[in-house]
């Protein structure tokens, strides 16, 4: 709770993952994947509940096993390869409609700390703003790409007068990162989406910016979480 706001964080694992599969329950420096953001959602200052918004059964029990509640099953046509990831979120602010904020943790980011988490709800807060999201600087500029056309020939991504400029040069940029998603659960059943022009930003390093898409991210994490 924050300002006497209630607050719901949403760990969204279906079980039919591509890029790893399984990867949700795949153990991960000595833990299921999950398991990383659900203990690091309970440690959060401010979120009142963590809950995980699943189809499968092998991650709801793995899921409660790590204290996380599973209220629900989720349907499967919320599960499915091309269902929108807000999708289950707003099912999940639907069954459980009693909050004033929403935290989006989602479970492919297990280097992210509750300090981070934290943060962002801060944020929001303190900018008056109806949504938060991490990002993390970008290592590669958009002024630096260029869209390939058909012809073999080569355009600026962005337009531009000079290209070959020192990168210190150039403005920063940054990406969602895909750690952390904070909202006002009114506003964001309205929207349905976490990022409009009303968002603000909360950086996060590049260390804990990781997010598991493929079996070479898994293999990276592990590293940097054992490494030490």
């Amino acid at each position: 709770m924050i300002n006497n706001k209630k607050v719901l964080a949403i760990v969204p694992a279906r079980g039919g993952s591509k890029g790893v599969p399984r990867k949700n329950v795949r153990n991960l420096a000595g833990k299921p994947l999950i398991a990383w953001t659900i203990e690091t959602g309970k440690k959060s200052k401010y979120i009142d509940r963590v809950i995980v918004s699943s189809d499968d059964s092998e991650i709801i029990r793995i899921s409660k096993a790590y204290g996380a509640d599973v209220p629900f099953i989720r349907p499967k046509h919320l599960a499915e390869d091309k269902t929108p990831g807000i999708d289950p979120v707003i099912h999940a602010l639907k069954e459980l409609p009693d909050y004033d904020y929403v935290v989006l943790l989602q479970p492919t980011s297990p280097l992210r700390l509750a300090e981070d988490i934290d943060g962002c709800i801060e944020q929001l807060v303190r900018t008056k703003s109806s949504a938060c999201v991490s990002v993390t600087e970008s290592e590669k500029s958009p002024y630096w790409m260029y869209i390939v056309l058909e012809n073999g020939g080569m355009k600026p991504f962005i337009p531009q007068k000079e290209v070959a400029v020192p990168r210190q040069d150039l403005p920063s940029v940054y990406m969602l990162n895909g750690a952390v998603y904070v909202a006002k659960t009114e506003w964001l059943l309205q929207t349905k989406t976490f990022v409009t022009e009303e968002t603000t930003a909360f950086i996060m390093s590049k260390s804990r910016s990781y997010d598991i898409d493929t079996e070479e991210d898994f293999l990276l994490c592990e590293w940097k979480m054992t490494k030490a």
